[in-house]
């Protein structure tokens, strides 16, 4: 049964790689940046197996709203990665 995770900062540097690494091991992703529309190409490679949603860290009420957002992307219970 494939996982699905949570990664915020998904567009580059670690957080691409990590969110690279889940889904070419076949789990599920909800990708988090900034800038969504830098996730084009995730969701183009994995379709269905990523799901994307607008974040930025340093704003506090959108962080503590990340989870509940995630969890109604997601069909099962999250192993949260926070970057």
């Amino acid at each position: 049964m494939s996982k699905v995770w949570l990664v915020t900062g998904s567009a580059n540097g670690l957080g691409w790689n990590i969110a690279g690494a889940f889904l070419a091991s076949g789990d599920r992703l909800v990708a988090t940046a900034r800038e969504p529309r830098r996730l084009e190409d995730l969701v183009k490679k994995y379709g269905d197996q990523v799901r994307t949603v607008a974040l930025d860290v340093v704003d506090e009420s959108a962080a503590h709203g990340i989870s509940f957002c995630a969890l109604l992307k997601s069909p099962r219970p999250l192993p949260v990665v926070w970057k």
